[in-house]
């Protein structure tokens, strides 16, 4: 095969098969490697390169969703599911939390290694204050 066939056999895989960008460099990968380590040849002159994944959006909920979804949950769920979502947290971030964490005159949350393994400080909404009053009493 020439760099013409192989061109033509990748743009089908995409075009034609809708394959995803991993099948598509998987197929390029695997003709890399025959040409290379079986016929003994360098592919040059390929006008084919490897093909970017497409980067998905994440899904964002509205505020009046989240406070919709917030509000039916009750007790301790509805705490975390506000700190989650008034602080910006992610969900192990939120079940790590410690008490030394809050301080809740400044009105500030220390978040100890969260993603990455990184500490970082974030915002306390002034609302929740009372309701993680009340939990530190019960615990």
């Amino acid at each position: 095969m020439g760099n013409y066939n192989i061109e033509r056999f990748l743009n089908n895989l995409a075009v034609n098969k809708q394959v995803s960008a991993a099948t598509q460099n998987q197929a390029l990968c695997a003709i890399m490697f025959l040409y290379r380590y079986i016929v003994k040849r360098e592919i040059k002159g390929l006008s084919y390169s490897f093909t970017k994944r497409e980067r998905a959006l994440p899904t964002v909920l509205t505020h009046e969703v989240a406070l919709t979804i917030i509000n039916k949950l009750s007790g301790k769920y509805r705490l975390i599911a506000s700190i989650l979502y008034g602080c910006g947290l992610r969900i192990n971030e939120a079940l790590k939390l410690r008490v030394k964490d809050l301080n809740l005159d400044n009105n500030t949350l220390f978040v100890f290694r969260g993603k990455g393994k990184k500490d970082r400080y974030t915002f306390l909404p002034k609302s929740l204050n009372d309701n993680l009053n009340n939990q530190i009493e019960y615990v």
